[in-house]
């Protein structure tokens, strides 16, 4: 049985998981440039560097009762959007570290949050 979450009940769980997001990657060594950096309609969720590259997130959370694996909302057109504001990211900061996509689910549950990280998660796709 599902039941019905608000927009707010959904927004806070967001920005739990985006928290839980972050504070996992410091724990691997990863510095958290920004968060929900935007360009125009575009969003990047979580942008991080590490000594050889800046990592792209896209983040997904959800509770342990969700229907869809959240990794499977990354589709077609979310990754062209993605890999478009992460250009823009690239060239308004000089950014010059090869850039690469991940995705980090975070899965609410009783007993606290489980995340997994997704390296490489997808690629720039041929325009």
């Amino acid at each position: 049985m599902y039941k019905f979450v608000s927009m707010a009940q959904h927004n806070r769980l967001g920005k739990e998981g985006e928290a839980q997001a972050c504070a996992y990657l410091q724990t691997k060594g990863y510095a958290i440039l920004h968060t929900n950096w935007r360009f125009r309609r575009n969003e990047l969720d979580i942008v991080a560097a590490t000594a050889h590259e800046l990592v792209v997130v896209e983040m997904k959370t959800r509770s342990e009762n969700c229907v869809q694996a959240p990794q499977e909302a990354v589709d077609m057109p979310k990754i062209k959007r993605t890999v478009a504001a992460a250009d823009v990211y690239v060239r308004k900061f000089d950014v010059l570290l090869p850039v690469r996509f991940d995705i980090v689910t975070v899965i609410k549950t009783e007993a606290g949050y489980r995340i997994e990280h997704i390296d490489n998660a997808f690629y720039s796709p041929v325009w």
